[in-house]
């Protein structure tokens, strides 16, 4: 596994070997994902894990740079983290425990959109990070099994869908506001490379129309999010 990039320059980087296991499976379980892939295939879980670290960063520091290219995806832990965009690099939004964020480059395979810093105001930013350059094409389940890609990938839509509903409630009049509907679900043969290769393909359609509204009105700020346990945190905590 390689180490973030550059552009993902950290206070700290450790594997999550390093912290005890029990508190890493509990901070993680409140995404869908991880939680689903451990009850399904602990092999696979496995796999997540050793691809994963625990970054820390300081106020004002970068976790991810705007035009940079990356194949991390991530959750935040701990703290606020600040989103600037733009030739002027101004603040549009901010990202709160218990949201994932990087996944719209990796499934686009775009340079990312913004800038991510650790916000001044936030004495201590943690963050959970996982390589997806594992994940390789997406037709091959060699070292990545279809059920684990069909769970992400079921996940992401599901995520995807959630956001888009969330911009047509809000902004019901706009052009955009219906289109993400007419992305049909797929309604073939169910666990099969079949249906994989459809849910990319609506993955990455509701992705453009997201990136279409993010830049319409700027990143949504989500409200439901399962932050994880203070508890949890301290045990962590550097």
């Amino acid at each position: 596994m390689h180490q973030p990039t550059t552009s993902d320059v950290s206070m700290y980087s450790k594997p999550v070997n390093e912290y005890p296991r029990s508190i890493i499976e509990q901070l993680i379980s409140v995404i869908p994902f991880y939680k689903q892939v451990r009850q399904q295939d602990n092999w696979q879980f496995e796999l997540l894990l050793q691809h994963s670290r625990v970054l820390g960063f300081e106020p004002g520091e970068s976790v991810v740079e705007q035009g940079a290219e990356g194949s991390w995806l991530y959750f935040l832990l701990k703290g606020q983290l600040e989103v600037l965009a733009g030739e002027n690099a101004q603040t549009v939004n901010y990202i709160t425990p218990g949201e994932l964020f990087g996944d719209l480059a990796m499934l686009l395979k775009t340079e990312r959109s913004a800038t991510i810093k650790a916000d001044e105001n936030c004495r201590e930013i943690l963050v959970f990070a996982t390589d997806f350059s594992l994940f390789g094409v997406l037709e091959d389940t060699h070292q990545v099994s279809l059920a684990t890609k069909l769970t992400y990938y079921r996940n992401l839509n599901h995520s995807l869908r959630w956001k888009l509903e969330v911009y047509r409630s809000k902004y019901p009049e706009h052009p955009l506001a219906d289109q993400h509907r007419s992305v049909k679900l797929y309604r073939g043969d169910k666990d099969t490379k079949e249906e994989l290769s459809a849910l990319h393909a609506q993955a990455c359609n509701l992705g453009e129309l997201l990136v279409e509204w993010n830049q319409a009105f700027g990143r949504l700020t989500l409200v439901g999010n399962r932050a994880p346990a203070k508890q949890l945190l301290a045990e962590i905590s550097g």
